[in-house]
């Protein structure tokens, strides 16, 4: 299925865009038809993507305030029972 990506001349969104048959693209942002078309790349997967996407993943979380304001809270909970 040809999936093509669109930059829009009217409020300058991009998108991508599933085009089939005599679909006339246009732009989710501001309905407009005033479409460029941007050159695509081709999508490719392979173990050692696949691998490098995951850890930069994991190291994301790891970063995420989120994240560490769980260990923090995990912590000071550890360390009232501990004393308990």
């Amino acid at each position: 299925m040809p999936i093509y990506e669109y930059k829009c001349r009217s409020c300058s969104d991009e998108f991508e865009l599933l085009v089939l048959g005599k679909t006339v693209p246009v732009c989710p942002s501001c309905q407009s038809q005033d479409l460029e078309q941007l050159l695509s790349t081709f999508g490719m997967s392979t173990d050692g993507i696949r691998q490098a996407n995951a850890l930069a993943a994991r190291r994301a979380s790891v970063q995420a305030k989120d994240f560490k304001d769980q260990n923090v809270a995990q912590a000071e909970y550890v360390q009232k029972h501990r004393d308990d």
